[in-house]
């Protein structure tokens, strides 16, 4: 099933629903009534309220063929893989993630040695992110291998930031660097084509570690959630970036009843992502847009903080936001302004 796009079963003549405005559909069938519900369905993670503090709380649920090919991915890659997601919904809150509780359903096609790869995996990235597992369950399935994992995370209320929030004129900035992901699962997908016509084929990754260590382990961006902190910076709207750079901006303007500015030029991308693309004919704005499975951090700051941000390393000012009747708006070098598009809000 295709989430990005999809058709509810009335009418043939029903508007497709992106991914994100199907979610925002289905939640208005759960309503809040305690209390202690902070924040609901609809931004990054749950909040609740615990006696003055808040608890931060994502799910996340990783299929075989959907989510992952096991055909390129190492078990214990994909258990590394599987936590930083779900631990970066918990940072796109500004909140610290604390504990993680973790399902696994195998079927017979996996032995003991395979599932002690894939729980080394989320092991080392718990410690990395200074998690505890505090909940393990196995099942088995049919035949794919299936993983949930749920993270837990803890904010002092004044610090916790939602994608609601961001004002006229404040600076939107992101960590990391875009498209390495992208680039990454496009070589992988296509030395897995060449493997498939000619098994005795080595696949040819030189030069490519970075690319592929993207893709396939990415790194979950505890140091910036921890740097804003040093720096008393304080977010005033803030997502994780799992489906590029052009989802998570709408999400915050939309959130936000803002438009936004983002310049292609800012769009912070490495030479070797961008030859590399150039390479496989694929037009680099669109990739760091559109791509992908970085998992780095979008936030937006007060002018305010403009000379503190300086002091976090791997982080670009990438635009700022506008009126909303401005829409969404990427300039590029040519001073050319173009409106911002991305997979997952097709609405009609």
């Amino acid at each position: 099933m295709n989430m990005n796009s999809m058709q509810t079963p009335e009418s043939e003549n029903t508007p497709q629903f992106g991914k994100y405005d199907l979610i925002a559909e289905l939640a208005q069938c759960f309503p809040n009534d305690n209390a202690s519900t902070v924040v609901g369905i609809g931004d990054d993670a749950s909040v609740m309220d615990t006696d003055g503090n808040h608890t931060v709380v994502s799910t996340k649920v990783f299929v075989e063929d959907i989510h992952f090919d096991l055909t390129y991915v190492p078990l214990k890659h994909l258990g590394y893989k599987v936590v930083t997601v779900a631990v970066s919904d918990i940072l796109g809150m500004n909140a610290i993630p604390t504990q993680l509780t973790v399902n696994v359903a195998v079927s017979n096609r996996f032995d003991l040695k395979a599932v002690n790869e894939l729980l080394s995996g989320i092991e080392a990235c718990c410690e990395t992110a200074h998690v505890d597992v505090v909940g393990l369950d196995l099942s088995t399935s049919r035949k794919d291998l299936i993983i949930t994992v749920t993270a837990i995370g803890e904010c002092e209320p004044a610090r916790l930031v939602t994608r609601k929030g961001a004002s006229d004129n404040e600076l939107i900035c992101v960590s990391g660097d875009f498209a390495a992901a992208y680039a990454g699962l496009l070589l992988l997908e296509r030395e897995k084509k060449v493997f498939e016509v000619n098994p005795s084929t080595q696949p040819d990754f030189s030069g490519k570690d970075y690319l592929l260590r993207r893709q396939l382990k990415p790194e979950p961006r505890l140091d910036i959630v921890e740097a804003l902190r040093r720096e008393d910076i304080l977010p005033t709207a803030m997502c994780v970036i799992p489906d590029g750079i052009a989802a998570a901006v709408m999400q915050i303007c939309r959130a936000s009843g803002k438009g936004c500015a983002v310049f292609e030029e800012k769009l912070p991308m490495t030479e070797l992502a961008f030859t590399t693309l150039k390479d496989l004919d694929i037009v680099h704005t669109v990739a760091a847009l559109n791509g992908g499975d970085d998992y780095e951090l979008m936030f937006v700051i007060k002018q305010a903080d403009f000379e503190k941000i300086k002091n976090v390393e791997n982080v670009s000012i990438i635009g700022y936001i506008k009126e909303q009747e401005a829409g969404y708006k990427l300039i590029t070098g040519d001073n050319v302004q173009v409106d911002i598009q991305a997979q997952g809000f097709k609405r009609a």
